[in-house]
C-alpha cells in the first residue's frame, strides 16, 4: 500500500511541475515579439502538457482512488477528503483550461495578455496549500 501511496504523491508533484511551469511559458509566450520565440515556445507548451501533464494527471487520479481503496469506509466519511477531492476537480478544470489556451497558442488564436497570465499562473497554488493541509490535518480547515 506505501508504494501505492508513493506513486501517488510522486504523480501530484510532476502534475503540480506542470501546473506551475506551463502558464509562466504562457506568460513568456505571450509577451515574446519573434516568430522564433513563439514557436520555440509552443513547442516547449506541448511537450509540457503531453508529456508530463497528462500522463502526471492520469497517475494522479489511478494512484490516488487506488490508494483511497485501501480504507474507502474511512475516505467516503471524512468531510476532509470530499473537500481535496473537490479541489482535484477544480485543479482537473485548470489542467484542461491550460490545454485550451496551449491550443490556442499553438494555433496562432487570439489569447489575453501576459498580465492575465501572471494571475492564471497562481491559481494552482492556493488548491495546493488548501489540500496539503486537509491532507495532513485530516480535517476540514
Amino acid at each position: 500500500m506505501l508504494w501505492v501511496k508513493a506513486l501517488h504523491i510522486i504523480s501530484v508533484v510532476c502534475w503540480f511541475a506542470m501546473l506551475f511551469y506551463l502558464p509562466r511559458l504562457f506568460v513568456y509566450h505571450a509577451m515574446a515579439d519573434d516568430d522564433i520565440s513563439k514557436e520555440r515556445f509552443k513547442i516547449m507548451e506541448r511537450k509540457l502538457y503531453r508529456g508530463i501533464g497528462t500522463p502526471s494527471i492520469i497517475a494522479t487520479y489511478v494512484f490516488g482512488f487506488w490508494t483511497a481503496s485501501y480504507n474507502w469506509s474511512y475516505y467516503s466519511n471524512s468531510t476532509w477528503f470530499w473537500i481535496k477531492l473537490s479541489l482535484v476537480l477544480l485543479l482537473t478544470v485548470y489542467h484542461h483550461a491550460c490545454g485550451y489556451y496551449r491550443k490556442r497558442f499553438a494555433n496562432d488564436e487570439a489569447v489575453p495578455g501576459h498580465v492575465f497570465f501572471r494571475f492564471f499562473n497562481e491559481a494552482p497554488v492556493l488548491a495546493l496549500v488548501i489540500i496539503v493541509f486537509l491532507v495532513v490535518l485530516k480535517q476540514p480547515l
